[in-house]
């Protein structure tokens, strides 16, 4: 069987491009065929596919072979620690998803929306009226706070205050490249050398320090908790501190921390920027924000047009590119042999413009998701992945979604503030809007309070 045909750049030339302009890095790729092969600096080989069917063929080896774990290790290993959903393979990532499916299950997540609301509407009050704002660092905000209150569970006010401050530094600090392009052994030394922890100019040195002091925070709170016990608390930490594998046996802290930091890596900057994205296509699309807002989303009708809206957005632009697994043992993806050791990954923003399923790709229209369309569309919506691996807090990162974007539209009207839409840039691991979805606000008439769509 013919090896897929690939890019002839060079591996640091073909990284530039996909940071510069990943969609058309993608683009390129695609006219390759429906599989092709990219080479990264410090990666194996890796194989993309381009196509729905082949995307669902590439997410099945997760039981065959696959090993997501494996390829986030190296990148995400400093930041959300050896013991997380992220880097974890076979297992012992079965015994982490068992544990954390609970809290983070549908019904679970639902008592959370009027707290979410409640976060979202008094930052939203805060922002600036008849100027140009960039939102997607507003929704960092919102979203920082959700993951504090409804997910840490912290109530302490001074905890509230270093910790709003200290994990968008760990973030930053974590994502960047200095850190993540290390080769592990290095980067281990880095972060751990008494001499190199002393040369506080390093990238490595700031970031073990940051990492240090939430790590602090966090392990006392764990503290006390299993020590005064809370047995009415409904936040992701507690409820993960109580649960108990097969065996009777609990998380050890260390598990329980690293699955934190998870959380939040996944549900802080990706569902900020998921609603940037979303408001970026919806103020360059005045029918669709119109029927949103005609519809009031706490009706059966409106609800699942906002759902649709969210779909639809989280189709066009997806926060993350690809869906990458290390192979086990040799895969044929349409008909190309890939070898053991090589990555094969499915590319999200590809798999989404599939005329196949969604016909004109490239238009912005919700109705896609419902009705007689619904079943096939969603078969290829892939924004948090699919197969076994499929995102444990893709339902707390819908409903956040769905209760900011209600509370958005209720309380401000706004439109761009360039009518050109944003091109898409590689940020770290995720695809952001390039000038962080600049709008601008006028207050609405009204915000009577309405049933929130939980």
């Amino acid at each position: 069987m013919p090896a897929p045909p690939g890019l002839r750049l060079p591996p640091p030339l073909q990284v530039a491009w996909l940071v510069a302009d990943p969609m058309r890095f993608f683009a390129a790729g695609r006219r390759l065929g429906p599989v092709f092969a990219i080479r990264l600096p410090g990666m194996p080989p890796e194989v993309c596919v381009a196509t729905a069917d082949l995307a669902e063929q590439v997410l099945a080896a997760d039981g065959s072979g696959g090993r997501a774990g494996a390829v986030r290790r190296g990148l995400l290993g400093p930041l959300v620690g050896e013991a997380s959903l992220l880097t974890l393979d076979e297992e012992p990532w079965w015994r982490h998803r068992r544990l954390l499916g609970p809290p983070l299950h549908g019904r679970a997540v639902a008592r959370w929306g009027e707290r979410v609301a409640e976060i979202a509407a008094a930052d939203i009050d805060r922002w600036p009226l008849g100027e140009p704002f960039a939102l997607r660092p507003r929704m960092e905000r919102i979203t920082l706070e959700v993951i504090m209150r409804v997910v840490f569970g912290i109530r302490d006010a001074g905890r509230l205050r270093r910790l709003r401050v200290l994990l968008p530094r760990l973030v930053a600090l974590g994502g960047n490249a200095a850190v993540v392009r290390l080769p592990p052994r290095p980067r281990e030394w880095l972060l751990t050398a008494p001499a190199a922890r002393r040369a506080a100019f390093l990238p490595t040195t700031r970031f073990a320090r940051v990492r240090a002091q939430v790590d602090a925070i966090l392990y006392d709170e764990m503290a006390r908790r299993r020590r005064d016990g809370d047995p009415g608390a409904c936040d992701v930490l507690s409820q993960l501190l109580a649960a108990r594998d097969e065996a009777g046996e609990p998380l050890t802290d260390r598990e329980v921390r690293d699955e934190l930091i998870t959380l939040l890596v996944a549900g802080h900057e990706t569902t900020a920027t998921a609603l940037a994205w979303t408001f970026e296509r919806l103020v360059r699309t005045p029918r669709v924000l119109e029927r949103l807002r005609d519809e009031p989303a706490d009706g059966d009708d409106g609800r699942a047009y906002l759902d649709a809206v969210i779909k639809e957005s989280l189709r066009v632009r997806p926060v993350v590119p690809a869906t990458p697994r290390v192979l086990a043992e040799p895969m044929v993806v349409g008909g190309h042999r890939i070898p053991a050791g090589w990555c094969v990954a499915a590319v999200i923003p590809l798999v989404h413009t599939d005329p196949d399923v969604f016909p004109d790709p490239g238009v912005f229209r919700p109705e896609r998701f419902l009705g007689p369309e619904a079943a096939k569309a969603n078969r290829a919506w892939l924004p948090f992945g699919g197969g076994r691996r499929y995102c444990a807090g893709a339902q707390l990162a819908l409903l956040e979604m769905r209760m900011i974007v209600a509370e958005v539209l209720r309380r401000v009207e706004l439109r761009p503030a360039d009518p050109a839409p944003e091109r898409v840039r590689l940020r770290a691991v995720t695809l952001v809007p390039a000038r962080s979805a600049r709008v601008v606000a006028a207050r609405r008439g009204s915000a009577a309070a309405r049933p929130w769509p939980g």
